[in-house]
């Protein structure tokens, strides 16, 4: 098994069975949702995954939510959660940190409400994708108000023991790369490129976000940004391959972005184009740190356009339990009005020139998630920066 590129405190939070962070964490979750909801006028929480979306289930218990999870919350009292399916409650059981687990026997919501009558709930907030229906029956017995923004709120700004996950998501991340550009070859398709990335975490307990992967011709391009979606396409001698790679380590991941030639030098446009991304990335990185305005890092995304190139991707977000503000594009491809914030110690971004010819015919990617800090950035990643060739 390929060893990652860890400490020894990651390496030991690896090889837990089931992995949790510790009381204090909890604690200081648990407090935050306490002083949201005290701000909403809400007496208790009831915090939501559906079909394996929502992750405010996990964040604040452990258990990731598999079908379906209704949580009730309220701090100092027990938490009660009703899952889906019955095969799923025993392992919930076993996550979960200290919740009285029950199977939700298909109807859910509907033994929630009874609980949170039982409790005697009056306003009851609401954190994650409860469906229409159950929001109408929840709304009902209750006086309810999302509270999604004040959990986005809470989950930009990352604690040490997240950073930690984080950095276990960042090196599977760079494993993946790595599988790729070394198992790359003529001959494969950008499905089997797909199977190199996965198999260089999946058997370290990490899973899948995204892989987004593209394969095209340098001599006559047709494909400006990585694809969502892997397609039947063999890779040959002359392409140009590039990449977008996020492992999960739990809800933890990297993200890093690169690009490699196949068995050839670049040609003189992605020569080009490469050299315009890598010197934007520095160009922005160069202005991150705490209080960093929008504006700068606009600005220090100028020489795209200066150098007659334009981007398709977004040039920076926020990432790390979602997709977060700051979402910035370039000034020829903005991504909407300027978020009015300041970049904040601890924040994970990642920043991602994907620059482009004008035809949009030919495209790379460069870059990866970094930590904001007080005076500059750290990188999460490991894996080298460069044009890559592969054979």
């Amino acid at each position: 098994m390929t060893a990652l590129k860890l400490n020894a405190r990651q390496q030991a939070i690896l090889a837990e069975e089931y992995p949790r962070f510790s009381a204090d964490e909890y604690a200081r979750r648990h407090a935050a949702l306490g002083a949201a909801m005290e701000k909403h006028g809400v007496d208790h929480l009831l915090i939501v995954t559906n079909n394996r979306n929502g992750n405010a289930t996990q964040w604040v218990h452990g258990w990731p939510g598999t079908v379906e999870a209704l949580t009730i919350f309220k701090p100092g009292v027990q938490m009660t959660m009703f899952i889906e399916w019955y095969n799923h409650f025993p392992l919930a059981k076993i996550i979960a940190r200290e919740v009285d687990v029950q199977w939700g026997g298909h109807e859910g919501i509907v033994r929630t409400i009874a609980e949170l009558k039982k409790r005697g709930a009056k306003n009851v907030g609401v954190i994650g994708p409860l469906p229409h229906a159950k929001y109408k029956q929840l709304a009902q017995a209750f006086t309810v108000k999302s509270l999604d923004a004040d959990y986005t709120r809470l989950r930009m700004i990352k604690s040490e023991e997240e950073l930690d996950w984080f950095r276990i998501g960042a090196a599977m991340s760079d494993a993946a790369f790595a599988a790729l550009l070394d198992g790359c070859k003529p001959g494969l398709d950008e499905r089997e490129l797909s199977a190199l990335v996965e198999s260089a975490y999946v058997k370290h307990g990490g899973t899948t976000m995204i892989h987004y992967i593209g394969c095209t011709s340098m001599a006559a391009p047709h494909l400006y940004v990585p694809r969502q979606l892997p397609s039947p396409r063999k890779v040959a001698v002359g392409d140009l391959v590039f990449c977008e790679l996020s492992a999960f380590w739990w809800d933890y991941a990297g993200q890093v972005l690169r690009s490699f030639t196949v068995g050839a030098e670049p040609t003189p446009l992605y020569r080009d184009l490469h050299k315009t991304a890598e010197d934007t990335y520095d160009a922005v990185t160069a202005v991150i740190r705490a209080g960093t305005t929008m504006q700068e890092i606009l600005d220090a995304s100028s020489l795209v356009e200066e150098r007659g190139f334009t981007i398709c991707d977004d040039l920076v977000h926020g990432f790390g339990g979602g997709y977060f503000q700051p979402i910035l594009g370039s000034r020829s491809r903005p991504a909407g009005k300027l978020p009015d914030m300041l970049l904040e110690e601890n924040m994970t971004i990642v920043v991602q020139p994907n620059v482009v010819n004008i035809e949009h015919t030919a495209g790379v990617q460069v870059g990866e998630m970094i930590r904001v800090t007080k005076s500059g950035y750290e990188r999460m990643h490991a894996a080298e920066r460069g044009l890559f060739r592969a054979c």
